[in-house]
């Protein structure tokens, strides 16, 4: 089965949002939405009423909700070199969790659940910005309460303390070069892991800003949704697990 996600789902990216959530719909998909609550600091979704009403709406559609981060940016945190070379090549600065304790990863996701309850969003897991993450983040998500995190090769299914096998595809559009790169990736990734049993989708508001990567993601819905079932993470709870 397929899973499908929206990463980054904030109003200060709206309208690309928005774009891809049609693309979605018109290849027969249900996206997951990834919702940052405070998106840089400077995006509390409680000051924008209407996009979180667009939300809710979605779920109400059968979107399944997830916290993805409290701010989503690292600042006022400091990588050491450990840091610096898990992170390499996968974000600019906007791992908010990779250099946190347990202590400072349940202050964030509690903050981060506070935000969008406060607008009526239930969020059914978390998934760390750029999936870079301590162990530490684990322990406070389920803490938490909530059902699942993943990283870029599995999805942990907490309750169970096991996890699936999930290979993901993504894109980055950063820059030139990167666009050209990560659209070549996703097609080897077509020919390589399409038999895979829970493959990902994730998406991104940034993919639709170079042609490239806008034109690889509308192809991978198209063959990746003709290619398996439309799935949901609360499938995966009578998927085969792995220890």
């Amino acid at each position: 089965m397929l899973l499908v996600s929206i990463h980054d789902v904030t109003p200060a990216l709206e309208t690309n949002i928005r774009r891809l959530w049609d693309l979605c719909v018109r290849a027969g998909l249900t996206p997951a939405l990834l919702v940052v609550p405070n998106w840089h600091g400077k995006w509390p979704l409680d000051r924008y009423p209407e996009f979180a009403a667009w939300i809710r709406g979605r779920a109400e559609q059968g979107a399944e909700l997830v916290l993805h981060g409290d701010r989503h940016d690292e600042q006022g945190l400091t990588r050491g070199l450990k840091d610096v070379w898990k992170a390499w090549g996968r974000t600019a600065g906007e791992g908010e969790f990779l250099t946190l304790d347990e202590p400072s990863a349940r202050e964030r996701i509690s903050r981060g659940l506070h935000r969008l309850r406060k607008v009526g969003l239930e969020p059914v897991g978390f998934v760390a910005p750029a999936w870079l993450a301590r162990d530490a983040t684990e322990r406070a998500v389920a803490a938490a309460g909530l059902s699942f995190t993943e990283d870029c090769a599995s999805i942990r299914l907490l309750p169970f303390g096991r996890r699936v096998p999930s290979p993901v595809v993504r894109w980055s559009a950063r820059t030139p070069a990167r666009a050209l790169g990560s659209a070549a990736v996703a097609a080897a990734r077509w020919h390589l892991q399409r038999d895979s049993t829970w493959p990902r989708l994730a998406l991104h508001p940034q993919d639709l800003d170079h042609r490239t990567t806008a034109r690889s993601v509308e192809r991978a819905l198209e063959r990746w949704a003709g290619h398996h079932r439309p799935g949901r993470y609360a499938d995966l709870r009578s998927a085969p697990l792995s220890a």
